[in-house]
């Protein structure tokens, strides 16, 4: 066969779209044979929810995730399908995403009647941290984060537009802005009423009650971190310390693309010498 600059190229545009689809299958190879190791450490069925940035597409267009209605029946599917005396270890990593498609997700652990354990190795944000709300324990790592569940209307607070509405007389207040703020006086009330449900099997009612309101109805930004002591002081059942286990799993999913600005050597123990 001849071989020219149009076979080189050929060549090449083959290779970059094998590439993405071969890492792909070999990361989840190595997934796999890691969740197996878990679950036959922990006798737990485990089910993930990472959302991170990964090289899907072609050219290595990065692929941004949130929790949606697919995470939602699929994690719910994967909880039907284990047996009632199974626990449950949920990993998860996520920004948040879609208040019902968190909510789905959060009944099916609340009614699972294993023990169900989230485990939260960096961060659970918003619809994240309702899904934690359901768990019968919280794993989290000394510097995970959990975060408000505070409802946004078109990228704002909902709890801010109500804020603003009060903050003037009604009729200086325009009718657009009423729109907004009474449909987020009903989000707030949604998502609250929600969180207690799930979270009264486990806390007592006023309790649940109380945390629920302080989580939903902007205390913090909805970006603000919830450290372990914090969530814990807020009545929520967490441990501290992540399994090496959750942290090695966490490695097999694909950083984002882009080149991180963090760079180390890997550390020699004491003694060692180059040879």
């Amino acid at each position: 066969m001849e071989f020219n600059l149009s076979t080189l190229f050929f060549i090449v545009f083959i290779v970059m779209i094998l590439q993405p689809i071969l890492t792909g299958r070999v990361f989840g190879f190595r997934r796999e044979q890691a969740i197996r190791n878990i679950e036959r450490k922990r006798g737990s069925r485990v089910i993930t929810m990472i959302h991170r940035q990964e090289k899907r597409s072609l050219f290595g267009v990065n692929v941004s995730r949130m929790i949606d209605l697919e995470d939602a029946q699929s994690i719910i599917s994967a909880i039907k399908a284990t047996p009632d005396d199974k626990p449950i270890d949920l990993v998860l990593h996520t920004p948040g995403g879609l208040v019902i498609a968190a909510m789905q997700i959060a009944r099916a652990v609340e009614a699972h009647p294993a023990k169900v354990t989230v485990f939260v190795p960096i961060y659970a944000m918003s619809g994240g941290t309702l899904i934690a709300l359901a768990a019968d324990e919280i794993v989290m790592g000394e510097f995970s984060m959990l975060g408000p569940i505070d409802p946004q209307i078109m990228g704002i607070s909902a709890a801010s537009i109500v804020a603003a509405r009060d903050a003037k007389p009604i009729e200086h207040v325009s009718d657009v802005a009423l729109v907004l703020a009474d449909v987020s006086d009903k989000a707030i009330n949604q998502v609250t009423r929600g969180a207690v449900e799930i979270m009264t099997p486990r806390m007592k009612r006023d309790e649940a009650e109380a945390l629920a309101r302080k989580l939903a109805s902007g205390t913090w930004t909805h970006d603000y971190a919830l450290t372990p002591a914090e969530a814990h002081d807020l009545g929520l059942e967490v441990t501290v310390g992540m399994p090496p286990e959750i942290l090695n799993l966490m490695k097999l999913f694909p950083a984002p693309v882009k080149q991180s600005a963090v760079e180390f050597l890997p550390f020699d123990p004491p003694g060692k010498k180059m040879g």
